[in-house]
């Protein structure tokens, strides 16, 4: 069988608006279905974070007429689209239904125009919406329904037709990726056919008829190169469906798992060093979080240079917020297989740290705490100088958001244990950054400053006075310097107004030299850039009345929102409503163990 052509098919912005009861019922058996299938694997705990749909929020008042965009996708559309309708499955008999639906697979190819008037060709259009409604129903509840190489040739090939065509140009030239936050996605305009045609491949993935044997003539690698160019689409309900069926088809055909690992990896590859542009990351990331929690111990060799060589340069990209929950669920699924890889992982991410973009920075800070959630203390011992180095300069920040999710960190009771077990190594470092800082301009920071001292203070008492006394000698040399400087540079000042030449050399401005004659009172320090004593009483108030403030302790920084929207923009109700009535073709992924 040759391998399948790419199929260029094109439409036009209409919403769905036929939805009959037959879907609906459909819809209903494919979620209590899937939520059977969910409890049977007992997977409801360990999961990839789901790619959101859209995190756009509408705008009270009225919305502004904005300018259309461009059709969706360029498709084929068939020349002859006048379709008949054909009988019923269910009223068929034994001998007629596999002829009737090979040819309703066979109508199913038929390409209709979405690109133009809405209203063109709706009898034709209706005509194949139920041909798809009924073929999706006919194999997900009937037995028996794959039974040859025909079927199978017939229904992966109707998929194809419709499915592969090439992708319109991004509506987002100027920014790198496509910003769930500030822009609308360019959804696809014949979704009406379009869900159900991934619909029923998906059904057909999951059929208990299905051979793996018999569809590799047809799931070949051609099929899953073109497969993972749509990744691409703008429509995130299609991401969805893509991601599904994909992760069927890696459970399913050994033979294709290591191709379909090494494209994606040139995917990555080709986003993080090339354009910095697709819109499917968070999906294929989320395809991968699954595909890593079914690795077998221990981890192969190409595995562990995935982690290094692949996931972790995805850090660089500037649109990291978009996919960071998902990478940094399969970094933590690594560390958790394999710890001796903590090291090198962290090292990477502190060589990656921004150091001028303050959302990065908390970003990282996140997975960070993610990571020594799952650390052995033997691993942490290894790469705790330069972590607290870095945060160290994080608490010390002048942004609010990163000080206070740095100082996060002294409510993490296991990051509390890591740090009692070496003390005397990381106290010295990280105590001079929360000193500093107690005199953040921002009021919030105060009291997480004085419960971060409080907690140093009730660990190590003696440690906590020793550190006191050195950043006391320290400032005190600082201001020794200090002084000896202004000395010295007065003295240079009497000598130099000494000379006989000094007015000849020097001008005079309103009779005065411009060489201040006493320096001391230009560089003296302030009382509050001396001040080195630490008032006990004072921690243990403002630790009081913060927990007075928010009963159980400080809150959680799981449960606060420390990234905020750059603007609010007007957006289209449409889209906003399909993007909501949309639903997931499975909540999350499941893998077995592989090798």
């Amino acid at each position: 069988m040759p391998t399948l052509p790419k199929f260029r098919l094109g439409g036009d912005k209409t919403a769905d608006k036929v939805v009959s009861k037959e879907k609906e019922k459909i819809t209903k058996k494919n979620s209590k279905e899937s939520e059977t299938e969910r409890k049977k694997a007992g997977a409801t705990e360990s999961h990839p974070p789901l790619a959101p749909l859209t995190q756009i929020k509408p705008m009270a008042g009225t919305l502004t007429n904005k300018e259309k965009r461009p059709g969706s996708s360029q498709y084929n559309v068939s020349t002859n689209r006048e379709l008949q309708k054909l009988p019923l499955l269910k009223d068929a008999t034994a001998a007629e239904r596999e002829p009737l639906f090979l040819q309703k697979l066979s109508q199913c190819k038929v390409i209709c125009d979405f690109s133009r008037d809405p209203l063109s060709d709706v009898r034709y259009k209706e005509i194949k919406r139920a041909a798809l409604t009924e073929i999706v129903e006919h194999i997900m509840v009937n037995r028996g329904v794959l039974t040859d190489d025909a079927i199978y040739s017939a229904a992966i090939g109707m998929f194809a037709v419709n499915t592969f065509r090439t992708l319109s140009p991004s509506s987002n030239q100027t920014a790198a990726e496509f910003d769930p936050e500030e822009d609308e996605p360019l959804l696809e305009v014949a979704w009406p056919h379009l869900q159900l045609v991934y619909e029923f491949m998906l059904r057909l993935l999951e059929s208990q008829d299905f051979q793996a044997n018999t569809a590799k003539k047809y799931i070949d690698q051609m099929f899953v190169l073109q497969l993972l160019e749509l990744f691409d689409s703008e429509d995130p309900r299609e991401r969805d469906f893509l991601k599904t069926i994909l992760h069927r088809i890696y459970g399913k055909f050994l033979g294709l798992r290591a191709y379909i690992r090494k494209q994606i990896n040139h995917i990555f590859h080709r986003f993080v060093f090339e354009t910095e542009r697709h819109n499917g990351i968070a999906e294929l990331l989320e395809i991968l979080g699954s595909i890593i929690n079914g690795f077998a111990l221990p981890l192969k060799e190409e595995h562990k240079m995935f982690l290094l060589r692949v996931l972790i340069p995805l850090h660089k990209v500037k649109t990291l917020a978009v996919y960071h929950p998902q990478l940094s669920y399969c970094i933590v699924q690594f560390l958790e297989k394999d710890p001796t890889l903590t090291e090198p992982v962290i090292r990477d991410l502190l060589r990656f740290w921004p150091k001028v973009h303050s959302p990065k920075e908390v970003m990282y800070l996140n997975e960070l705490e993610e990571v020594l959630d799952v650390l052995e203390p033997a691993e942490f011992q290894k790469i705790m100088v330069p972590l607290f180095r870095r945060l160290a300069l994080c608490v010390s920040s002048q942004h609010f958001q990163v000080a206070e999710r740095a100082l996060y960190y002294w409510n993490n009771d296991w990051i509390i244990s890591l740090i009692t077990e070496n003390a005397s190594v990381i106290v010295p470092l990280i105590f001079p950054a929360l000193y500093q800082s107690k005199e953040h301009w921002n009021k919030t920071i105060h009291s997480l400053i004085y419960n971060a001292l409080k907690q140093l203070m009730e660990m190590n008492p003696k440690l906590f006075d020793d550190c006191t006394l050195v950043y006391k000698n320290k400032k005190q040399k600082e201001r020794d310097n200090m002084t000896k400087r202004i000395e010295d540079w007065s003295k240079i000042s009497r000598l130099a107004q000494a000379n006989p030449q000094f007015l000849s050399f020097t001008r005079q401005r309103h009779g005065e030299s411009l060489i201040p004659t006493d320096l001391t009172k230009v560089m003296e320090p302030t009382d509050d850039e001396m001040s080195t004593d630490i008032d006990v009483e004072k921690l243990k108030t403002e630790a009081r009345e913060l927990q007075r403030k928010t009963p159980g302790g400080v809150p959680v920084v799981k449960d606060k929102q420390l990234l905020r929207r750059r603007s609010e923009l007007p957006h289209d109700s449409s889209t906003l409503k399909a993007l909501e009535n949309h639903k997931r073709a499975d909540p999350f992924l499941t893998m077995s163990k592989e090798s």
